[in-house]
């Protein structure tokens, strides 16, 4: 059974900073991509970084520049670190582990998220 889990949530004011976590455990799971997705208030879930299991990466470009995903070798952990956060970052961040090592697909097993909120 795959567990999924992050932690590192919190509340900031705009222009400081977070790092998420997440760590993954179950068959294959240091074998495959992972990604960190979010969703603001009273929109629908979307994406924000990705990172293969050959560290390949994606950002949104609403983010680029200014997060960055990084993933532990070997292993299904991977984190976030978000800078100069805008009030625009807040929402619940769920970190997603894929079901295959190059792309995530709707069949990813996702954590609970964590919240993140930027005041201003």
């Amino acid at each position: 059974q795959v567990q999924v889990v992050e932690s590192g949530g919190g509340v900031v004011q705009a222009g400081e900073s977070l790092r998420l976590s997440c760590v993954a455990a179950g068959p294959g799971s240091s074998r495959n991509a992972m990604g960190w997705y979010r969703q603001r208030q009273g929109t629908q879930r979307e994406f924000v970084a990705t990172i293969t299991v050959g560290h390949t990466i994606q950002y949104a470009d609403s983010v680029q520049g200014r997060f960055t995903i990084s993933r532990e070798i070997s292993k299904p952990v991977i984190y976030l670190q978000m800078n100069n956060l805008k009030e625009e970052d807040t929402g619940d961040y769920y970190c997603a582990l894929s079901q295959y090592p190059y792309m995530i697909r709707e069949d990813a097993d996702w954590g609970q998220g964590t919240r993140v909120t930027v005041s201003s």
